[in-house]
């Protein structure tokens, strides 16, 4: 039996940070005879400011080989060691999702255990004070972590703040250099094949035709390929995040201070996001039409900036959800035309770089296997289940008095797998991690601590080990990291020596991820 030929084009629809991420990482598939070409039109602007990331984006520009203060310098860009919830638990609450682990594991039981029974003798203070990130955060300081797993920076987990339009422009230039061809124009048509319904051409403004054999659709909320094309449906989960709009902008800095974390405030109908970047901040509030106006929206945002504004807000209309497929025939969907899940953890281009790595892991050959096909459904499907979870978390642990839409998120019928984690918490503080999960028991722990689910007991191993002993490792613990941030250079200190963008006029163009 002859195995189907291999795929020699790759045709990526769209640009933005999407399309300019996946150019960039199958621009290693142009050394093995494959044609990568990346069609996007100037006159359709993407979605995006100030983009925060998680961890995982570190090994994304790795793959690539990128020179991390060249590419800070580039993009604007600056650290992000976690992200600070304000009026979240409740109004005038605070607490902090923390990159990184906390404090350390004794003989073999988990460090949050120890930590609980401590702290509800009141022999230990609240769980941030044994977290090596949370510690530099407050106290805005940074250094890279080193390799040497004996040191305590080897405990150090960060991730970036960046302008979404400088990083996608950064790949575009390491995309083409590498033999990725970029074509400028408008999609008028998607050609499907009559015996198969498999897209075989895009038609563009000038009587283009553009053939491919793999087609990757970057094309947003348009989703002109795997939607519009392909009629593959969309699974909304609206009735669990009911925010739907956002109105975003950019502001100055309003002083010498670049903070090195993403803070998430509370309001009336929803949250605003405060993204620092070296030489503006990227703002916006995300809300619930329901419950709020465009108009009052926009007058929330504008009067809680921290500096000035630099250009005028513009209203984005959403809708949380995901694609029924994600891989639909020929067309594997990338960013915003897979789905969407609101900001809040800054999961969005983390769903982007996991959907190019797993296309690279199972890239098919021109018979375009059902094997292939079904696995990277299935794995993209259960990660977008499980940011979904995550994001609810904040919601429907909340005791806000202000807002009916904090009320009926509280109040609403949560997953069941959600539901799950919420009990094993509760109970012991007991986790179990499914398929590869990207929030590591870290993030629950600091996000459900904060949300003051509390458990009601601990694992009782911890009672095995001698009391004082424990207290005498939490308060060595919270000494170390302290003793090792206060010694770290501030933050915007450590940018200015290693990966400063030259000064220049903030622009007033509309250039959005």
């Amino acid at each position: 039996m002859t195995a189907p030929a291999p795929i020699r084009s790759v045709v990526i629809v769209g640009g933005g940070t999407a399309g300019w991420m996946a150019a960039a990482a199958l621009s290693r598939l142009v050394r093995t005879g494959v044609s990568v070409t990346l069609v996007e039109s100037d006159a359709i602007a993407t979605v995006g400011v100030g983009e925060a990331t998680i961890p995982p984006i570190r090994n994304f520009n790795a793959l690539l080989g990128l020179d991390e203060n060249d590419f800070l310098s580039k993009t604007q860009g600056s650290i992000k060691l976690g992200i600070d919830f304000i009026g979240w638990t409740r109004e005038g609450h605070r607490y902090t999702h923390p990159f990184g682990e906390f404090g350390f594991d004794i003989e073999g039981v988990k460090f949050h255990h120890f930590w609980r029974k401590l702290y509800a003798e009141r022999k230990a203070s609240w769980i941030e004070d044994y977290n090596l990130c949370a510690t530099a955060q407050k106290l805005g300081r940074f250094t890279p972590p080193v390799a040497d797993p004996a040191s305590v920076l080897s405990r150090l987990t960060y991730a970036y703040h960046f302008d979404a339009s400088l990083y996608a422009g950064y790949l575009r230039a390491y995309a083409e250099a590498r033999g990725v061809v970029r074509l400028e124009g408008k999609v008028l048509e998607v050609a499907l094949r009559g015996e198969d319904g498999y897209v075989e051409a895009i038609a563009l403004e000038g009587d283009r035709r553009i053939e491919g054999e793999l087609f990757v659709d970057c094309t947003g909320f348009r989703a002109l390929l795997i939607e519009g094309a392909l009629k593959t449906g969309f699974e909304s989960w609206k009735h669990w995040l009911q925010c739907d709009r956002a109105v975003a902008m950019t502001s100055t800095q309003p002083g010498s201070e670049i903070t090195p974390y993403t803070r998430a405030t509370a309001h009336r109908a929803g949250w605003q996001w405060r993204i620092p970047l070296q030489q503006r901040i990227g703002t916006g509030y995300v809300y619930c039409s329901d419950d709020i106006s465009d108009d009052e929206a926009t007058a929330t945002l504008l009067a809680n900036l921290d500096g000035e504004p630099i250009r005028d807000p513009f209203l984005i209309r959403f809708e949380a959800g995901r694609r029924k497929l994600f891989w639909n025939r020929n067309v594997v969907a990338l960013g915003l035309a897979s789905g969407f899940i609101e900001p809040l953890e800054s999961t969005s281009i983390h769903t982007i770089q996991a959907g190019v790595s797993k296309l690279l892991a199972l890239f098919p050959d021109r018979g375009f296997s059902p094997v292939e096909r079904d696995e990277y459904n299935r794995q993209t499907q259960t990660q977008f289940e499980q940011i979904r979870d995550f994001v609810i978390l904040h919601y429907h642990a909340n005791e806000r008095t202000e807002g009916d839409l904090w009320r009926r998120v509280r109040e609403m019928e949560i997953p069941e797998t959600l539901a799950r984690k919420l009990d094993l918490f509760r109970n012991r503080g007991r986790f179990f991690r499914y398929d590869d999960e990207l929030f590591a028991d870290s993030s629950w722990i600091a996000v459900m601590l904060g949300q003051d689910v509390m458990p009601a007991g601990w694992d009782p191993l911890a009672d095995a080990v001698d009391p004082a002993l424990i207290r005498q490792r939490l308060d060595r613990i919270r000494e170390v990291f302290r003793r090792a941030v206060e010694a770290m250079p501030r933050h915007e200190e450590w940018i200015a020596r290693n990966c400063p963008t030259p000064f220049s006029a903030p622009s007033a163009t509309r250039k959005t991820a």
